[in-house]
């Protein structure tokens, strides 16, 4: 079963699909790819944006690809990349963007230098909101200046990491980030896709690139695991 974990395949909601034939375009692809689910994350900035009014222009844009998506198609299943933000973990409704009915939520840290309090909030999104936490994209924070004693305390917490596939395909990031996957300090996989040219699907193409640098054993883990925190053969999403 394989999964995409980091999609930007809903038109006209964020910076990724502009349109409808644009996301049926980026499923064909990746139907050839064979992945089976894609979670569909676009950006949500608390800033610029209320909840509410956020799974309201989700839910209308999932609609809109749910009714065209061919049945042999990957499935799609609902969520959200979450920008952190001051005061997210006592945020009213963050519960709300989680992925489907998971508890899994996508957490986009800033792409600056972090610090105690932010690691804190991430702590009490796990332990006093009972939020399951999947950070995206970690290997983009692995060079900022002064991040790494951070970085370290947030990766002891009980959460997941999920790693672009694009990026082991960067020879400065690659022999690293399959050395996390093998000590299972990263867990899942996602394309982060924006488009059919730009950030186009390549999940495929991370996970040749693992296989052959780790062995079939750690693909074979990231996708039971996804498949586990998706409740897939299970309580079906």
């Amino acid at each position: 079963m394989i999964i995409d974990f980091h999609s930007h395949i809903l038109p006209g909601i964020d910076d990724g699909s502009k349109d409808l034939g644009t996301s049926l375009e980026m499923l064909k692809i990746s139907k050839e790819q064979g992945i089976d689910y894609m979670v569909a994350t676009p950006h949500f900035h608390a800033t610029r944006i209320s909840i509410s009014h956020f799974l309201e222009a989700r839910e209308e844009a999932y609609k809109c690809v749910s009714e065209h998506r061919k049945s042999d198609m990957p499935k799609l299943i609902p969520g959200a990349e979450v920008a952190y933000f001051e005061g997210i973990s006592e945020a009213e409704g963050i519960e709300k963007l989680t992925v489907g009915n998971t508890g899994l939520l996508l957490l986009e840290m800033p792409f600056g230098q972090w610090n105690q309090p932010m690691v804190s909030e991430v702590e009490r999104l796990i332990e006093e909101r009972h939020i399951q936490i999947m950070l995206a994209h970690l290997e983009r924070y692995l060079f900022v200046s002064g991040n790494r004693k951070y970085m370290r305390r947030v990766m002891e917490l009980p959460l997941y990491v999920q790693i672009n596939a694009g990026s082991l395909k960067e020879w400065r990031k690659s022999k690293r980030l399959v050395k996390m996957f093998k000590k299972q300090q990263a867990h899942l996989l996602g394309s982060d896709c924006h488009g059919v040219h730009y950030r186009p699907q390549d999940l495929a193409e991370g996970r040749q690139i693992l296989q052959k640098k780790a062995g079939r054993e750690v693909l074979n883990n990231i996708d039971s695991l996804g498949a586990k925190l998706l409740s897939i053969n299970g309580e079906q999403q």
